[in-house]
């Protein structure tokens, strides 16, 4: 199997590594060790190499000693201990290999397999199956007990959900699947239902897994030490022979994965282990929902055409290149330097980020790039900029561990983020305590073992009022830690901070009928933040897409620097980055105003190392943003636009709005692996390839710098990044690159944060967090420990403007938006996989109360209309809303979520207002109007596409 790393790490211990000052020593079979105080005798056993047999029992789970197959001899202890649950003690000897031993555990294996199916040789786990490795082990060769009684055999298998097989005959009871899906996910989906003979493992909630709490993360699979939780990719095509390691291309978890292979066939995604951001760990995204890669919908061929009314026309590379470059040339001479721009993606590499806008800037000769973390978490880069001095989060995942206090505001961990919400759960299972600030009552609000200890369900667009009531709290009742402020802070600005913090106007008594919460929640929640320990700060799109979105995350950092709650483990001030690379792309540059390491392009002595190193020279003032592309399209001065993995007409607000513009365009070149809504409006298409047909890095929300790396050959012939040099090169720009590592060679060179970067070291490290450079060669897990980036820390005054979002009698209720667990964004991916069992088509949450009062009920088509359109959506009436709020999801283009969603935006950065729009709902019969032009759009689109098809067969038969 192919390895990236000491293979001795992938060794399993048995049970939890032990973190102790205390030094404990054992004799082994004859040999010495010294272990923390509290490791068990069998992880002892496990780091001298010696090899235990074992069911039950595996390192990221707590001992459970049930198998009895791991009995020691102990010298003074009676009996013959579980090595697993037996903690070691000092002078302890311990024999693991001795003729009684051995026959106990010939004799409990007996057992075991005297009510297991004999069917190796047809068993999808054949070669990789504990079972029958321990079987092997201990020295079983035959069975003295027959299956003429009572045994399990003939027991269904329960297939119901798409990933994976649940076969009851072959489980033999060790719990694993039941503890991980308690330890690791904390989801306490699954149980052991009965005793004794009758003990079986059973979904909670449901008939059968699919239909249970079960979130099918896969913790339970990756556990089983048989056939009896199976992959049905394993089951369909067969064990796998090798595998790679690399980063997922969902959520801004960035999870390490094992592809693993048969020949060229992706087989299974294994969680690797050795994952800093996931350690083992993963979702039902990452772990499974990776098909679309292979989807039949996948374009592998370049296409062209005039006009988007004409068929596509399949071409070679260097036509298809050759052409756009032609349209961007031809446009430009017509209408200046500035009528052509780029929009880089964030589900792309940072070195396929990079090369996008290095070609605008050089290639195209103007700053007119963007990328679509416009429109989640710009607010966070200046926002944290302004107030701390670096445009990042400050902590690693495995912080949240040392937290006693952690407020989630604007964000779903569980459900967005699932992989760090399940570790969050974790902390909160130890004792931590929970404030969540949310319109919605969030899973994490009441959930099976985590609970929040507050829930502030504030109205949707009142965040900076909260916050202000908080630090009102905070500053008035002397909560404030004074010795960091004086320490660390700019003192005037914390005066004039405080000041205003401290005015009436901003006390819970005034802010909280704006937000809708009683007052003395929000007093016990900042008693308990500034109060309670270690308190740690995690926010998500719930804050920054927001008209007030960059002061919001001003007002978070006030927070964190008042109470001294930054610069150390289990706290600080945490961005959930929604896609897998938001951070990378806006590290790389991608911003109209800023060179990679967000530097402006007004600095002149920044902008002549660029020069140097790309050959030309840069303009000094900032380019177009998104918005502002769409506004110059509209008036006829922009023309032309080269998008890579970025789907605009379905993720950006006022949907009509950014159709109208990409129609008003004469070429727009969309780089991706479907023909997505955006695509629909191109007259280039340049086939894109997934993340398992590319190398490169992802950088994700912890800073962490991982490994992407190739799978499998691009399907279109082309990575990504090589596609753009084409392009580059077509336009008259050499590009001269080889490799991805040479394209972060070149970062490392012009990136101050990114100084000590590259795949040989990423190799060494596992991962790397940035800033990494010559201070911090092995990169920086924590930031702003001794002091902030930018000396001392600012305090922003931060008040609070009411959105010009309204409600009135004609649109009297707000909606928000978000995301659900089993979808992705858009849903390109996701909806291309099995995933749509959970989730088919967006709905709309609405409180019983609203519901009730409109005649609509559970499962009524509604139509959802406001001050920028119409649609229709399928109602759920729930009351995790609140009266007089609304909430939907977006991850089908044909529900127009951002149909309904108004071009308002935060002030500082354009970030949209997803998060506040006056609606109104009634019940109705038929689609909107504008879902009926879109689904005839899209069938004239998905017919010219077939078209060219038909005219290749043509042409083969001429």
């Amino acid at each position: 199997m192919i390895s990236y790393f000491d293979p001795a790490t992938d060794t399993d211990f048995g049970t939890p590594a032990r973190e102790s000052e205390v030094q404990v020593s054992l004799n082994i079979d004859g040999r010495s060790i010294s272990v923390p105080a509290g490791t068990s005798v069998m992880r002892a056993a496990a780091m001298l190499g010696t090899s235990i047999p074992k069911l039950c029992a595996s390192d990221n789970l707590e001992a459970f000693g049930s198998c009895r197959i791991c009995l020691v001899e102990i010298e003074g202890m009676r009996g013959y201990p579980a090595s697993c649950t037996t903690p070691v003690s000092e002078g302890m000897v311990v024999r693991t290999q001795t003729t009684k031993l051995a026959t106990l555990r010939r004799n409990v294996m007996e057992l075991y397999i005297s009510d297991h199916p004999l069917d190796c040789l047809t068993c999808s786990a054949n070669g990789n199956c504990e079972l029958q490795t321990v079987a092997g082990q201990v020295g079983l060769r035959e069975v003295r007990y027959g299956y003429e009684g009572a045994n399990h055999l003939s027991e269904a298998k329960d297939v119901s959900n798409p990933y994976f097989d649940y076969d009851p005959s072959k489980c033999i009871v060790c719990s694993r699947c039941v503890r991980a899906c308690e330890e690791v996910q904390g989801t306490f989906a699954l149980t052991i239902d009965g005793r004794g003979f009758d003990s079986r493992v059973a979904a909670a909630g449901g008939e059968d897994f699919l239909s249970s709490e079960c979130v099918s993360c896969g913790a339970c699979v990756q556990a089983c030490p048989t056939a009896t939780l199976m992959e049905k990719s394993v089951v369909e095509k067969g064990q796998p022979e090798r595998s790679v390691i690399t980063t997922c291309a969902y959520c801004g978890v960035g999870c390490s994965f094992r592809a693993e292979m048969k020949g060229d066939e992706l087989v299974r995604m294994v969680p690797d282990k050795n994952g800093q951001a996931n350690h083992g760990h993963s979702c039902v995204k990452g772990r499974f929902a990776w098909g679309y890669a292979t989807h039949p919908d996948r374009i592998t061929k370049p296409m062209i055409r005039k006009r988007i009314s004409d068929p596509w026309q399949e071409v070679s590379w260097d036509e298809a290149v050759t052409y756009a470059a032609s349209e961007f040339r031809r446009i430009q001479l017509a209408y200046g330097r500035d009528s052509i721009g780029g929009i880089t993606s964030s589900r792309c590499t940072n070195e396929e980020v990079y090369l996008v806008q290095k070609l605008v800037r050089a290639g195209f000769g103007n700053n007119n790039v963007d990328t679509c973390a416009r429109v989640c978490h710009s607010p966070t880069g200046y926002g944290l900029k302004q107030t701390l001095g670096e445009s990042a989060g400050t902590q690693n995942f495995d912080s949240v561990m040392q937290a006693d206090v952690i407020l989630v505001i604007g964000a779903n961990p569980t459900d967005a983020h699932p992989v760090f919400g399940s570790q969050l759960k974790r902390r909160l299972r130890q004792g931590a305590r929970l404030i969540v600030i949310d319109p919605r009552r969030i899973d994490l609000v009441d959930s099976p073992h985590a609970r929040a200890e507050l829930h502030l369900a504030l109205r949707p667009g009142t965040n900076v009022a909260m916050l202000n009531a908080l630090a009102h709290v905070i500053v008035s009742e002397g909560l404030l830690d004074q010795a960091f402020i004086d320490a660390r802070c700019e003192a005037a600005d914390f005066a004039r901070w405080s000041a205003f913090v401290g005015q009436a106007e901003n006390s819970p008594e005034v802010l909280g009928p704006v937000c809708g919460v009683e007052p003395q929640l929000i007093r016990q929640a900042a008693r308990l933040y500034a109060t309670g320990g270690n308190a740690a700060i995690y926010y998500g799109l719930g804050v920054t897409e927001h008209s007030q979105g960059s002061t919001t995350v001003m007002g978070i950092a006030n927070l964190a620097m008042a109470t001294g709650n930054i610069g150390r483990e289990g706290v600080g001030v945490n961005p959930l980055r929604g896609q897998n690379n938001v951070q990378g792309s806006c590290d790389m540059g991608s911003f109209p105003h800023e060179l990679p390491g967000y530097r402006h392009v007004s600095n002149a002595e920044v902008r002549a190392q660029f020069e140097q190193a790309w050959g030309v020279t840069l303009q000094p003032d900032p380019g177009l943003r998104i918005p502002n592309m769409f506004e110059a399209a509209l008036g006829g001065s922009f023309k032309a636009l080269y998008c890579q993995g970025e789907d605009i007409a379905q993720s950006d607000p006022n949907t009509q709005h950014v159709t109208a513009a990409l129609s008003a365009m004469e070429c727009v070149v969309v780089q991706d692996i479907f023909l997505n809504e955006t695509a629909k409006f191109a007259h280039v298409f340049l086939p894109g390839s997934s993340f398992l047909e590319k190398d490169g890095t992802f950088t994700n929300a912890e800073r962490r710098i991982s490994r992407v790396r190739k799978v499998m050959e691009p399907l279109a012939g082309k990575s990504d990044w090589q596609a753009t040099i084409a392009l580059a090169e077509a336009l008259g720009y050499r590009m001269d690159y080889q490799h991805p590592a040479q394209i972060m060679d070149e970062i490392a060179s012009l990136t101050p944060t990114f100084a000590r970067v590259s795949y040989a070291e990423l190799d060494r490290h596992g991962s790397l967090q940035w800033p990494c450079n010559d201070a911090a060669p092995d990169g920086t897990p924590t930031m702003h420990i001794d002091q902030f980036v930018r000396g001392k820390g600012r305090f922003m005054l931060t008040g609070y403007v009411p959105t010009e979002e309204k409600v009135n009698s004609r649109f009297p209720l707000l909606l928000t938006t978000g995301r659900i667990l089993s979808q992705y964004n858009v849903g390109a991916q996701t909806r291309r996989t099995d995933n749509v069992a959970w989730h088919e088509e967006d709905r709309l949450e609405i409180h019983p109360s609203d519901a009730e009062s409109r005649g609509i009920g559970d499962g009524d088509w509604v139509g959802v209309g406001s001050r920028s359109g119409q649609t229709v959506l399928r109602a759920r009436v729930s009351e995790r809303v609140a009266p007089g709020v609304v909430y939907t999801t977006f991850h089908f283009p044909e529900s127009g979520a951002n149909v309904i969603t108004t071009d308002n935006s935060d002030w500082a950065t354009n970030c949209p207002e997803y998060k506040v729009t006056a609606v109104e709902v009634t019940r109705v019969y038929q689609p909107s109007e504008w879902q009926k032009r879109y689904q005839a759009f899209s069938d004239e689109q998905r017919r010219l596409l077939a078209e060219r098809r038909r005219q290749e067969k043509a042409e083969v038969r001429r």
